[in-house]
């Protein structure tokens, strides 16, 4: 009896195939997402400074950019 499971041969393939989005799709919907999710962030950063009297340790370009990587790749994903 023969054992396939330590002696399969891989065989590698011609030509690589992309599975996904064109990165650059991503990287336009990651744009317009920020760009949307900035101003609500900066507005959200000046109220807590109001609110507390001192700065948010995450500024608004941090936290719009975070926002940004937890949509798109929701958008994708679906």
């Amino acid at each position: 009896m023969t054992d396939m499971t330590t002696d399969t041969i891989h065989a590698e393939p011609a030509a690589r195939v992309k599975h996904g989005p064109p990165m650059r799709e991503y990287y336009v919907y990651f744009a317009i997402i920020f760009t949307a999710t900035l101003p609500l962030a900066l507005l959200t950063w000046v109220l807590t400074a109001a609110r507390r009297m001192e700065l948010p340790e995450r500024g608004p370009i941090k936290a719009a950019w975070s926002q940004a990587r937890i949509i798109v790749p929701r958008i994708f994903s679906a």
